[in-house]
């Protein structure tokens, strides 16, 4: 038996919430402190204000590989989000927020799996959920008011025609709560939760590995390349995951836009 545990002593902690709470880097306090995350954002805005800059700075008819990347990303959210969610008469002011919000999402989940940054930005609640209440919320609703007017706003969205009278009062309640806040809530929290999950597995299974390769003795020392293997797998479904929940959140945000602007509920 002494063969299948692990040395004497040794034991292994899982990660868990407290990594995610990295230490600042310069400053102290909550209001006060510069942290990790913090500085992937800015990172992350200069990556993609100079991609884009440099991209179509000199456009050509025959696109080189760095034109053909940005003329691609930029396609892709004009086309298939921005146009398919808001509608062919309604899209084009809000290409620039699509596409940003996009762009910015994708780059901050990609630094979970790129080495030395090594964290998702999006894995701290409060940048998604800064997007979503201050970016997000603010701009469908304003179109919506712009649109519509106050009342007719109000009206389309929480009293719409065909709604029995005794039905309105809950159903008011309902899309109230679903309109003003939920959904902003939901929005943020979804890719919160894809970006903390896979970002821990990921790191069960790298610790867990580099443990008991260390610290296990026999046929444990002997499953550590298993554990590897595993977060390698996790790693690549990651990326994939990553790239998915950028799309859904600009894909979400600009389908809260188009409904915002329909003239029905």
């Amino acid at each position: 038996m002494g063969a299948l545990v692990l040395a004497e002593g040794a034991e292994f902690t899982p990660p868990g919430v407290k990594d995610f709470n990295l230490p600042p880097l310069f400053g102290s306090g909550y209001w006060l402190s510069f942290t990790k995350p913090m500085l992937l954002v800015v990172i992350s805005l200069i990556i993609l204000v100079t991609y884009f800059m440099v991209s179509s700075r000199r456009l050509k008819v025959v696109p080189g590989k760095g034109q053909f990347m940005a003329e691609s990303i930029y396609n892709f959210g004009r086309n298939n989000i921005a146009r398919e969610q808001i509608g062919s008469a309604d899209f084009k002011p809000f290409i620039p927020l699509v596409l940003g919000l996009f762009s910015f999402v994708l780059v901050n989940n990609l630094f979970g799996i790129i080495p030395f940054f090594q964290f998702p930005t999006m894995a701290r609640v409060g940048f998604p959920v800064a997007l979503a209440f201050l970016v997000v919320y603010p701009v469908y609703h304003y179109v919506g008011f712009k649109r519509h007017g106050f009342k007719g706003y109000l009206k389309k969205e929480l009293a719409p025609a065909g709604i029995p009278g005794f039905v309105l009062p809950l159903y008011s309640t309902i899309e109230f709560a679903q309109k003003f806040f939920i959904a902003p809530a939901t929005l943020a929290i979804r890719v919160f939760a894809a970006m903390f999950a896979g970002h821990l597995i990921i790191m069960v299974f790298t610790l867990g590995g580099s443990f008991l390769l260390t610290e296990g003795e026999g046929i444990v020392k002997v499953a550590s390349p298993v554990a590897f293997l595993f977060a390698i797998a996790m790693t690549f479904l990651e990326a994939f995951i990553q790239v998915l929940q950028a799309y859904i959140f600009a894909l979400l945000s600009a389908g809260y836009i188009g409904a915002a602007l329909a003239s029905e509920h």
